[in-house]
């Protein structure tokens, strides 16, 4: 019961690079790939951002014969920059 009223980490972990185990791998995947996912997201619709405010996320278990696998989906708004 004690870990569902436990407030989340809302923007911020207590260390600059995270401990816990699972999250290191979403840092990770960040600091390997995430120049690449910017470049492919900026190719397909131009500058700007996919929102993190007007965003969505599923997540389901893939069967493998080598053990399971996470599948996560995540879709974001696209924001231009907007020039002034």
């Amino acid at each position: 019961m004690a870990l569902l009223q436990a407030i989340p980490y809302r923007g911020s972990l207590p260390t600059q690079v995270p401990t816990d185990p699972l999250i290191y791998r979403f840092f990770e995947l960040m600091m390997v790939y995430g120049t690449t996912w910017k470049e492919l997201i900026q190719e397909e619709f131009g500058d700007g951002i996919m929102s993190a405010i007007d965003f969505d996320m599923t997540l389901e278990r893939q069967p493998d014969h080598e053990g399971d696998r996470v599948k996560l989906a995540m879709t974001g708004k696209f924001l231009p920059y907007k020039r002034y």
